[in-house]
């Protein structure tokens, strides 16, 4: 039974056409609404809420269904507190005890537990998570939530996974945390250049099942074009108009060549724009911070490395940000000295954008920084960069007002790297930019010649792009790990493993009341030597496989030599994962020696 049908729906904004002659349908699915920012999706879930409404076409929901949306930045009453803006227009006379328990243990899940705080003093972060648990209690038959995950850690994101896969009704959810895409959802809503493609799958099916389509289309195209060139043969040649069949053979002529191809997705196009970073980089000694007399973290050294890819997790209010700013040099450590080095450019990428007037017109935001950039292909002016990010030259000179939340962020995302930074610092870039630009920021991070310190409770992203991660724990420590967000998460689960052993033991050995003896640690002259030399060999072979990546690149077509060099490669990885393991054993291992 279709309990949602989206049927021929037309919606412009003035010259800007968002959807034509859109259909989709929802069977009681829980959906994910994905496509490039600006492409209607947030105007979608509006429609369906009857919020907004299509220019033409229909939308049918089954009868008596309840729907329940969560906006993008939802507003309460400046009177209203905590507790009653959680739940707001859920309560009678028979169930108030049992919502107002339920909505202080999620409030409490989420990290907002002071029931009594006035909604006026709260951040828009905080305003999400509460406006979620209203929606979540609502218990709607069709539960419609706009980038639900933003302002959630990762144990939040974990918990809302939870809440969803146990949710009875149906959800429409935009999202672009694919992570929670692959979790959650079993169909996926594309939004393509007005049209809306539906996929029974989750965001892993959704890749391959797209990529079967275009394959599809892109043959289709590849035959009428093989089609075409014959017929443009016998024409050039000279038809006999008089001939019956000879004039359908002109008719069909005309009718291939006036068929529009496929049109391909446009797609946020970078090229790594960075200045020279010398040898000195910044260098934090012993910082720590306070607030209130609260400490947020413990005094934490680091020297930061050309070509550090850092991810900086925590929960929220465990001063992620703080670091961020005292790295940056825009707050200083209660504890501890910060030094950036002469030549660091530091591009950041902030959580919310304060500089953005919206009566200022998209092209002068970007000539605010420069008219134009030094990248590998030689200068490309402000003009052409907005090209490569998605905005047509009308679009250029329209006010920035006129833009969706998710346009605004790649907006804000073009300036940041017009600067030609050499230190990036992304602080929750994920949020509100879409799939495709993620992933080609991904890409641009791969191939950018400069440090990279991300903030990001996106573990896909994480994964993908950080070869290192600082983790602010309970206890106000900042734990350095090796590898990206899996490989952190892998080594947490396995040290909670062994200490749980560990207690075991020691009880055991209390419980006989034997002693345990004390033995001085100390390298061997084999590790010591190793210890020394093994960060060198780390880069030798690192520089080695980028070296074949490139001889791959450019043997592309020969089969032979291509298997010879893949075969390399994979021995080159396997040497430089038993390298990684030693170093971390290695490392571990001096850490015990030095304080013990």
């Amino acid at each position: 039974m279709n309990i949602l049908t989206v049927e021929n729906i037309n919606k412009a904004y003035g010259e800007r056409k968002i959807f034509d002659c859109a259909s989709f349908f929802l069977e009681g699915e829980k959906a994910g609404v994905i496509g490039i920012n600006g492409t209607g999706k947030s105007t979608l879930i509006k429609m369906i809420a009857g919020i907004d409404s299509p220019d033409s076409g229909k939308i049918i929901k089954a009868n008596n269904y309840t729907i329940k949306y969560l906006p993008q930045m939802p507003e309460f009453e400046d009177t209203d507190n905590v507790l009653e803006a959680s739940v707001k227009g859920l309560l009678t006379t028979e169930n108030k005890w049992d919502v107002e328990t339920r909505a202080k243990t999620m409030l409490t899940k989420l990290c907002v537990d002071d029931f009594e705080q006035k909604c006026k003093f709260l951040s828009g972060g905080q305003k999400k998570r509460i406006a979620l648990v209203n929606a979540l209690l609502a218990n709607a038959d069709i539960l419609l939530l706009d980038e639900p995950t933003n302002h959630l850690d990762y144990e939040m994101s974990k918990w809302l996974e939870e809440q969803l896969n146990a949710y009875r009704g149906s959800v429409i959810m935009v999202t672009h945390d694919r992570y929670f895409l692959d979790s959650v959802v079993n169909r996926i809503i594309e939004i393509d250049k007005g049209h809306i493609y539906s996929y029974k799958e989750n965001y892993s099916g959704y890749l391959t099942r797209k990529t079967e389509r275009e394959d599809i289309e892109n043959a289709g195209e590849r035959k009428r074009q093989s089609i075409l060139r014959n017929e443009l043969k016998w024409v050039m040649r000279g038809a006999r108009a008089r001939s019956t069949k000879q004039k359908a053979r002109l008719e069909r002529y005309e009718q291939l060549k006036n068929q529009s191809a496929p049109e391909t997705d446009k797609r946020v196009e970078l090229s790594s724009m960075s200045s020279r970073l010398g040898k000195s980089t910044i260098e934090l000694e012993g910082v720590s911070k306070s607030y209130d007399g609260k400490r947020l973290f413990k005094p934490f050294t680091y020297n930061f490395l050309k070509n550090d890819r850092i991810g900086i997790l925590g929960k929220n209010g465990t001063g992620k940000t703080t670091l961020l700013k005292i790295i940056m040099g825009e707050i200083q450590p209660d504890e501890g000295s910060v030094q950036i080095g002469s030549t660091v450019k530091i591009g950041y990428f902030a959580q919310f954008i304060d500089d953005m007037d919206d009566s200022k017109r998209v092209i002068d935001y970007i000539r605010d920084v420069a008219e134009y950039v030094e990248i590998p292909e030689g200068k490309i002016t402000a003009t052409k960069l907005l090209e490569r990010f998605l905005f047509r030259k009308e679009e250029q000179y329209g006010l920035i007002g006129k833009l969706s939340g998710g346009e605004k962020r790649r907006l804000y995302l073009c300036k940041v790297l017009m600067g030609a930074p050499n230190i990036l610092v992304l602080d929750e870039p994920t949020n509100d930019l879409d799939i495709s630009t993620l992933q080609i920021l991904e890409d641009y991070i791969d191939n950018f010649d400069g440090i990279v310190i991300v903030v990001s409770h996106d573990r896909y992203f994480l994964d993908r792009i950080a070869t290192r991660i600082f983790a602010i724990d309970e206890n106000k420590n900042i734990i350095r790990s090796e590898g990206n967000y899996t490989d952190y998460e892998i080594r947490m689960q396995f040290e909670n493993e062994n200490s749980t052993f560990v207690n075991k033991e020691q009880v055991k050995k209390n419980n006989y009341k034997e002693k345990p003896r004390e033995a001085k640690l100390k390298f061997t002259y084999n590790e010591q030597k190793e210890y020394e030399t093994i960060e060198d060999d780390i880069g030798k072979l690192e520089q080695e496989i980028e070296k074949i990546d490139i001889l791959i690149e450019q043997n592309s077509s020969d089969f032979a030599k291509l298997q010879q060099l893949t075969d390399e490669k994979e021995d080159l990885s396997r040497q430089l994962s038993d390298k990684m393991d030693r170093w971390m054993y290695l490392e571990e291992l001096n850490e015990k020696i030095k304080n013990q």
